[in-house]
């Protein structure tokens, strides 16, 4: 009899009210949907579960590929940097860093050294001083500039740029590694004549 009662009430207060009972169906299906989204999304993204990154400097980029795919993640290479004192293809920058907590499958981006310097274009330097076309040389990366005096009555005056004993023509691609040989005109002897003379008379006022 009781359980006839109840029935009975809610069968009637349905009857009464069936917009609120409606309304109470519709929340109670929608926190069941969000409910069961939350449930996949914590399956799909792997919610609480992580893994560890493996130190890899100073692997190999095969090396350090296999260890990231052991520990349930993904190489990818960003960048290559040439370095004269270490192995080509060695890892020595990674992304995250070693030992921090990331998703499962997450990317690991690798710097490695470069099995070949980085090459440059080499501008115009003729007719420019020395000091001039050398700071363009810096500027490009290269480090290795050697200064020869030649005929001119241009002094300190580019008159030509080599490689390896060859005419550097404006637009040639040569590694930053390269030694370029500046050929600077050590000027008329009308030019080194006052420039002694100046420095005499400079050793003259001084004293």
């Amino acid at each position: 009899m009781e359980e006839k009662k109840i029935t009975g009430q809610a069968t009637s207060f349905i009857r009464r009210h069936p917009i609120v009972f409606n309304l109470l169906l519709i929340i109670l299906a929608g926190c069941g949907v969000i409910w069961a989204a939350l449930i996949a999304l914590d399956s799909w993204t792997g919610h609480g579960k992580f893994e560890i990154v493996p130190d890899i400097k100073g692997m190999s980029y095969r090396q350090a590929a296999t260890a990231l795919q052991a520990a349930g993640l993904n190489a990818e290479l960003s960048d290559s940097i040439y370095d004269a004192t270490a192995l080509p293809g060695t890892v020595i920058e990674q992304s995250p860093r070693a030992n921090t907590k990331v998703k499962p499958n997450r990317t690991v981006y690798l710097t490695t050294t470069a099995f070949s310097p980085k090459m440059v274009t080499v501008p115009a330097l003729t007719d420019m001083s020395v000091r001039t076309a050398r700071s363009a040389l810096e500027g490009l990366g290269i480090k290795k500039i050697v200064i020869t005096s030649v005929p001119s009555e241009f002094k300190d005056l580019v008159m030509g740029v080599r490689y390896k004993g060859t005419i550097l023509e404006p637009g040639t691609r040569i590694p930053i590694t390269a030694t370029v040989t500046l050929e600077v005109g050590e000027g008329s002897a009308s030019d080194n004549d006052t420039v002694d003379e100046s420095t005499e008379s400079d050793s003259e006022y001084s004293e």
